[in-house]
């Protein structure tokens, strides 16, 4: 498999390897039908592979599913029902939490999970959409240990939030994440929208966050693939280079908001200090979302991530939506994502790019 700095991501022959008529098959009643399979929250359970997947219904909501496989490429076996659905009084919530508040604020659907292993305890962020307040999107966090069974604990933070990933270990002595505001003010793209911040906490459950006031990662200055939009992707993965962190960006286009994926690399000890490819490591192509010629295709031009694995040799399982409708997986190397970062650098507060397009003589 050829994996270098010209083609840092290898898309997996057998995409996708998860669709709508996989989970159609499994959920048979007409109110569960679905018409996407995509954004997948990634973890490794009781020796398998579990993909926790976004599916937009038929009326538009979305739910969580989940989908296991013995080597995380194929065989993927759907579970008999939707994992997470928007919340009401029958599911299970932690001390204290306002449960007619966080039914509310479910009622639009439940997206993007990113899944965070600390010891035996699964951390799950997800965007919760309220039904009828416009663009109000809280993301929240959900607690396993099985994959039977979740707690939800309600809004990481009680502001309109859209990607929030965790660390899964902590950093001096505190829990790290990064986060990406909503901006209601700058419509799709610019504004905190191209911006990434870093937050602690002592304890991940208790909402109480604080947030840097200034950006670790801020892009539009100048073309780039990333500089109207970014927003954290699959939870960082420690490698010996640092934490390999997968980002999404948007450049808007006369033809749309095209997303891409980046990486970048933060220090093991002060995640802080950063560095960042200039480049993506994948654009969105046909290849990416193979489809029936009667298939509905969500959203064209996107390839995105919620969920990555490191493999003992250091390859990485890149799981990414394609168009908003089908999951797909590619592979990389951590030491050729750790070499992008360093042989084509961005500055990571302009989102300038920091190499020489001039040829030396």
């Amino acid at each position: 498999m050829n994996i270098d700095l010209a083609s840092p991501v290898r898309r997996h022959a057998g995409n996708p390897i998860l669709t709508c008529h996989d989970v159609n098959r499994v959920w048979t009643s007409p109110a569960l039908q679905v018409k996407t399979v995509h954004n997948a929250g990634i973890a490794e359970h009781d020796g398998e592979v579990v993909m926790l997947f976004r599916s937009h219904l038929r009326s538009g909501v979305s739910v969580l599913g989940l989908a296991r496989s013995a080597d995380g490429l194929g065989g993927w076996r759907v579970d008999p029902a939707p994992a997470m659905l928007p919340c009401s009084t029958d599911d299970d919530f932690a001390e204290g939490v306002d449960r007619q508040a966080l039914i509310e604020n479910e009622a639009g659907g439940v997206e993007d999970p990113r899944i965070t292993r600390i010891g035996d305890t699964y951390y799950i962020t997800y965007s919760a959409y309220h039904a009828t307040i416009k663009d109000r999107v809280r993301v929240s966090l959900a607690t396993t240990t099985d994959f039977s069974s979740f707690v939800r604990h309600g809004p990481v933070l009680e502001r309109d939030m859209r990607n929030v990933v965790l660390f899964p270990e902590p950093i001096g002595r505190r829990f790290v994440g990064l986060f990406r505001p909503n901006d209601t003010t700058a419509g799709d793209v610019g504004g905190t929208f191209a911006e990434i911040r870093l937050g602690t906490t002592d304890r991940i459950e208790s909402g109480n966050w604080v947030l840097d006031d200034e950006p670790i990662l801020r892009t539009g200055g100048g073309p780039s693939c990333f500089c109207d939009k970014i927003g954290p992707g699959a939870p960082p993965i420690r490698t010996r280079h640092g934490w390999l962190d997968f980002f999404h960006g948007v450049r808007t286009t006369m033809d749309g908001n095209p997303y891409v994926l980046g990486v970048a690399l933060h220090d093991l000890d002060d995640p802080r200090r950063v560095e960042v490819a200039a480049v993506p490591i994948l654009l969105p192509s046909r290849a990416d979302c193979r489809v029936q010629e009667t298939d509905y295709v969500h959203v064209p031009n996107v390839v995105f991530t919620c969920g990555a694995l490191r493999r003992d040799d250091g390859t990485i399982l890149l799981y990414y939506g394609g168009n908003d409708t089908v999951m797909n997986v590619g592979f990389s190397h951590e030491d050729v994502l750790a070499d992008l970062c360093r042989a084509l650098p961005m500055d990571p507060l302009t989102g300038r790019a920091m190499y020489d397009l001039h040829p030396r003589r």
